[in-house]
């Protein structure tokens, strides 16, 4: 007969901050092939730069992490580095301890310097190279601000995220939209960050679903779901709230793909209210729920009461262990060439300019879509790594009793589900877009040969999904044996 409960919980030093990250009215705004709009003509919500410094109780047991959540969609590479380099120089960290992943709205727009020559384009430069520079700052602001805190990790469930593999039976083949038959995880990974004062520092929202409410009829730059999600957690729990991306790819909200903002808030509020939920159940930190014994009344009565962890128990708290490796993940062997997109994209633009001449609308549109996803092939294909496969990096670490996962590009649900199946009852933070948004989707092999919109565009081969989760699932256990040898000795390995 079980007589405690024990909430997993870390005990480290900590500061969340938060910056308004909007671009202008006007900039470069295209996300959607349908799309006929090129510039944002306003602001539906801010979008905001949420940076989480972390750091373990002693300064001889580890490194800082920054972990910094942009209301992005995906950032080329090289501007992911300029921003990791603005905050190794305004902090003194390395670039391997400076975690920088997108919330993914689609409703940001495209923010790449390839789009320069577009309208609006000429506003991406300034805006990105400002982007960076303001990074630094935010993460010189939030090592100023850090102190002791506890984080207390639990779960919730969301039904928002919905299946997104649908098979249009009339024209027999796949598309990419809600599927009411599919199964989607609805699992809400939470983590509520108090000080020593007991005043709350902030809350960590980790939820898989894509945040395509907002589609090609929408001209206004917007968070999506993710704003009214933060504003409404903000409002009732205090603090500040980041989210971390899910294993997202086959997975969105069952409203989605309209011009209306009011649905995203909806969205978002139909997210932070489940995780409310579960958050406001969080006991104090520190602590654990044991049983107190009977107490004679009409019945004997069990009473349960919430009990100062013992100084060997709080101990465990302070577990802190980081670790980057790579898994090499083999590229498809039917991956298509630069000079074949090229062709392909000049065949859609000469449709695209007969059509116009017709004044054939819905023409155009169609053209001009299949212009945008050759363009985005391109764009892929040139900032691949070169070579038979892509060294895809993976960070890991061990924050108290949870683990944290950092990977780049876009996985199915079924990466997250199985890790946390493995590893299970122990917490598990999966968060996807990370440091790249490269390779871009890696689906799993059963996926393959369906014409589905992220297999089609895929470019690593089939099985590389099941390859990736084995070959953390086997690092995990090496580390949770490692860092649990090391107690609070642990330390970064880079």
């Amino acid at each position: 007969m079980s007589t405690e409960v024990k909430t997993p919980q870390a005990m480290f030093r900590a500061a969340m901050v938060r910056r308004d990250i909007t671009p202008p009215i006007g900039i470069y705004h295209r996300m959607w092939g349908a799309a006929l709009h090129d510039r944002a003509t306003g602001v539906h919500r801010p979008l905001e730069a949420t940076l989480l410094w972390i750091e373990p109780i002693l300064k001889s047991m580890g490194r800082p992490q920054v972990l910094l959540s942009l209301d992005h969609c995906i950032l080329d590479s090289n501007e992911i580095r300029n921003i990791q380099q603005a905050v190794s120089q305004t902090t003194g960290l390395s670039s391997h301890n400076i975690v920088v992943t997108l919330t993914h709205t689609h409703g940001a727009g495209w923010m790449s310097r390839s789009r320069s020559d577009l309208p609006g384009g000429e506003m991406l430069g300034p805006y990105l190279d400002s982007l960076a520079i303001q990074m630094g700052e935010l993460a010189k602001q939030a090592a100023e601000k850090v102190v002791p805190c506890t984080m207390l990790y639990g779960s919730g469930r969301c039904n928002l995220a919905a299946y997104r593999d649908y098979f249009d039976e009339e024209r027999k083949r796949f598309v990419c939209g809600f599927d009411p038959t599919g199964k989607a995880d609805d699992t809400l990974m939470l983590a509520k960050i108090v000080d020593d004062s007991g005043a709350v520092v902030g809350a960590v929202i980790n939820y898989a679903c894509h945040p395509t409410t907002l589609a090609w009829d929408n001209t206004l730059i917007s968070p999506d779901w993710v704003g009214a999600m933060k504003e409404t957690v903000e409002r009732e729990l205090g603090g500040l709230t980041l989210f971390l991306q899910g294993a997202s790819g086959d997975l969105g909200p069952r409203e989605g793909f309209v011009g209306d903002t009011s649905v995203a808030d909806r969205n978002g509020r139909q997210v932070a209210y489940s995780a409310l939920s579960a958050l406001t159940a969080f006991p104090p930190p520190q602590t654990k729920f044991v049983y107190a014994g009977p107490v004679i009344s009409g019945t004997a009565i069990g009473t349960w009461k919430h009990q100062v962890l013992s100084a060997e128990e709080q101990e465990s708290l302070s577990h802190w262990y980081w670790e980057e490796f790579s898994v090499e993940l083999p590229y498809r062997h039917d991956l298509p060439t630069i000079e074949q997109t090229l062709k392909e994209k000049a065949y859609w633009e000469e449709e695209e300019n007969q059509a116009r001449s017709l004044s054939d609308d819905l023409r155009v549109r169609d053209c001009r879509a299949q212009v945008e996803q050759r363009t985005r092939q391109l764009n892929r294909l040139n900032h691949l790594v070169p070579g038979r496969s892509y060294p895809l990096k993976v960070q890991v670490g061990f924050v108290g009793q949870a683990i944290w996962i950092f990977v780049p590009g876009e996985l199915y649900q079924s990466f997250q589900m199985v890790l946390r199946e493995r590893f299970a009852p122990t917490p598990i933070f999966v968060t996807t877009l990370s440091n790249d948004w490269q390779p871009g989707y890696i689906p799993p092999a059963n996926k393959y040969g369906y014409e589905i919109y992220q297999e089609v565009i895929a470019a690593t081969a089939p099985g590389c999904s099941e390859l990736l989760v084995e070959a953390i699932s086997r690092r995990l256990k090496v580390l949770h044996t490692k860092s649990k040898n090391a107690a609070t000795h642990s330390t970064n390995v880079y």
